[in-house]
Formats: C-alpha cells, sequence, structure tokens
C-alpha cells in the first residue's frame, strides 16, 4: 500500500486515471518555489489573525484561514494552473458545470492531534450519492514541506470504492509526505485525515476543492471575495468561481447570466 505519485509532467490523462483507480494522486512539485514564497508572504498577516479551531473535528491546534481569492493573488495561479485545472474538470465532467468550493489553507501547529479518518463528501449533509458519482473533488498544496512527524494527511489509498460508512483504523492509513510546491488531488469518497504533528513546525497545506455547479459551496465565493476584487479577474477564473450561469442554476432578476451581467460592470 503506497502513496501514488506522478511527476509534474505527467498529463490530465495520466492524473484522472490516477485518482479513478487509486482515489488520489500527488503530482510533485507542480508550483515553483517563488509562487509559493509569495503565498506565504501574502497570507502572513492573515495567518498571524486566525482563530484556532473551537470544536474537535476542525483542531484545537488547528487554523483554517480562507478567502483566499481575495487574500492571495498568487493562490490564482495554483487554481489555474492548467494541467491541474484540466484534470479536475475531467473528474467532474459527469456535471454541466464546475465551480470553486472552497479556498483555506490548514495549519497544523506543533500538539495538533490526528484528525478522524472521513469522507469529504459528508460536507453534503451525508446525502446517499451514488458510488459512481463525484459530488466534490479535493486538493492540498504543500505551502511547507509535509512529513509524517509534522501531521502530513493520512490517507486509505483505494477507499474511494468502499462506500459511506466504512470504518478504518489508524493503522489502515498512510501518510501523504510531499515536498513544497507539491499537490494532493483526491476524491472526496476518499477516506482520509489530517495526522498527528509530532514536530516542532507547522505543517501548513492549502485547501481547493472543487465541486459540480448545482450545489452549495462550502465556502461562499460571492461573500469571501468582494465584488470589487471578483470584476478585476481573468474571466475564466470568475467562471470557476461559479459566476457563469448554467442550465438552470444561478440566474440573477430576469433570467440574466450572473456573468454576463459582471462583464457589463466592467465596462460601465
Amino acid at each position: 500500500m503506497t502513496v501514488k505519485h506522478l511527476p509534474n509532467t505527467a498529463t490530465v490523462t495520466e492524473i484522472v486515471a490516477c485518482v479513478r483507480e487509486h482515489g488520489h494522486v500527488v503530482i510533485d512539485q507542480l508550483a515553483p518555489t517563488e509562487t509559493m514564497d509569495r503565498i506565504q508572504a501574502e497570507l502572513q498577516p492573515y495567518f498571524d489573525s486566525t482563530a484556532y479551531g473551537h470544536l474537535p473535528e476542525l483542531g484545537f491546534n488547528t487554523q483554517r484561514t480562507g478567502s483566499l481569492i481575495a487574500r492571495s493573488p498568487a493562490v490564482h495561479e495554483l487554481i489555474m494552473e492548467k494541467t491541474y485545472l484540466g484534470a479536475a474538470k475531467e473528474l467532474l465532467s459527469h456535471a454541466n458545470s464546475m465551480q470553486l468550493a472552497l479556498t483555506e489553507v490548514n495549519s497544523l501547529s506543533p500538539g495538533a492531534q490526528a484528525q478522524f479518518l472521513h469522507q469529504d463528501e459528508v460536507l453534503y449533509d451525508n446525502f446517499p450519492f451514488p458510488a459512481d458519482y463525484e459530488i466534490f473533488l479535493n486538493s492540498l498544496w504543500a505551502l511547507t514541506d509535509s512529513t509524517e512527524a509534522m501531521g502530513a494527511t493520512r490517507v486509505v489509498p483505494g477507499s474511494h470504492t468502499a462506500g459511506a460508512g466504512a470504518i478504518y483504523s489508524h493503522e489502515d492509513s498512510i501518510p501523504v509526505e510531499m515536498s513544497r510546491g507539491s499537490v494532493l488531488l483526491f476524491s472526496s469518497k476518499l477516506y482520509h485525515g489530517g495526522g498527528e504533528n509530532r514536530s516542532n513546525q507547522i505543517r501548513r497545506m492549502i485547501d481547493i476543492g472543487f465541486s459540480v455547479g448545482w450545489v452549495r459551496q462550502v465556502e461562499n465565493q460571492y461573500l469571501s471575495c468582494p465584488i470589487e476584487i471578483a470584476r478585476t479577474l481573468p474571466e475564466e477564473l470568475q467562471k470557476v468561481m461559479g459566476y457563469e450561469s448554467t442550465g438552470g442554476y444561478g440566474f440573477i432578476g430576469d433570467r440574466k447570466n450572473a456573468f454576463s451581467v459582471l462583464q457589463q460592470e466592467n465596462k460601465s
């Protein structure tokens, strides 16, 4: 039982195949050090002021810093990385649209306890989605190196086929050790959980989640990113954030397309 890794030269096809077969994949050093340095610098003031979790599932020694679109322009580069975003779109292509569902940095301080093993699918009211329907796709970018001693996320490879309610022990899982700039992409059906930080270092991971376009976002992108900032973003990022109306979802007023309204404001 091993963590599956691919080089940063991997294709969309290779990444998608690995996630579908194993429930996860690490793409090694997909983001350059310079990008991670800028993200660290842009977000440091917010790290300094973010409260620690107030519930066991949030981690009493864990900080969760959100609103990354508004707070870190360099994070935009991670989200829009061509191969990574292409794989996310393909893995959620069974829906008419895909949207950004979550942006936050998870910072595990020394002494942080291990998280329970869970599926991210539970975010959606524990609804019993079909085994072959992916509702949410998560990813963790290593803002710092991530080692087992630092509390690396633990996964149960292949558990995305087990279904809801499966029981796994800590011994069933393995740590996903990654170097800075690498990203773990994984199914919302995969059993996983944060590890115990036994080191004297903070482990920071940038959590970027995507969902199909017809469910509510985990993090409300329209409020977490002020409209004044949203109007300045590249069109493709605006669409990924959920501003493009699709099918019967996301219209404004008299069936107006939200993206068109946003663009009209830009031109006025």
